[in-house]
């Protein structure tokens, strides 16, 4: 009972946050070397408060640099978030997150935690392309939104599900630089000032 009880606390404390932006730099845009852009996404405590407080917690590691979008389908949604390095990829996965309810839609530009059951989201985000309704009721809890650079995100590399999930957790950048040369990938992330311009 005290453990629900500290959860809900947990839950309320971020739900009572203001919002904040991230912006993304990424390289190998179109799957060419050298082509860079920028994209912003502004997180939503409120919509799914343990999603947003992942991201804050990526964030705060600096996670993202180097990150590979692995999974990425025309049409549908593009995929990131395994760590380049297989040890830091082992310890994150071991941080499972409870559900958050589904409050938003999985539409263009929403931003939402991969699962691969109940309460099993640890690292792994995708942005939709599209208007992916349908994952609502699988319980994709979208906790963010791309709010300026969706052209540039429209041109990460669309390699499909070629990239194996399993030699991506086991060998990190090392596999995907070596077969998937082209992948777009993240330099940096960061939390924007909440008085800095777009």
């Amino acid at each position: 009972l005290r453990t629900a009880f500290l959860l809900l606390v947990v839950i309320a404390c971020a739900a009572a946050e203001d919002s904040f932006r991230v912006k993304f730099e990424v390289d190998n845009l179109s799957g060419k070397a050298g082509e860079t852009g920028s994209f912003v996404m502004e997180v939503f405590p409120d919509w799914a408060p343990l999603g947003a407080g992942r991201i804050k917690e990526m964030l705060e590691a600096n996670f993202f640099d180097g990150v590979r979008f692995f999974r990425v389908i025309n049409g549908f949604m593009a995929q990131f978030g395994i760590h380049g390095d297989p040890a830091e990829a082992a310890k994150w996965r071991s941080k499972q997150l409870q559900d958050d309810p589904v409050k938003e839609s999985n539409k263009r530009g929403y931003v939402s935690f991969a699962t691969s059951g109940r309460n099993s989201r640890t690292t792994q985000m995708f942005i939709n392309f599209g208007s992916n309704t349908n994952l609502d009721g699988m319980g994709f809890s979208p906790f963010a939104k791309v709010i300026q650079g969706m052209d540039v995100v429209d041109k990460i590399y669309k390699i499909g599900e070629k990239p194996k999930q399993p030699l991506i957790q086991s060998q990190g950048n090392a596999y995907l630089n070596k077969e998937f040369p082209e992948l777009t990938f993240i330099t940096s992330a960061r939390i924007m000032g909440a008085d800095e311009e777009l």
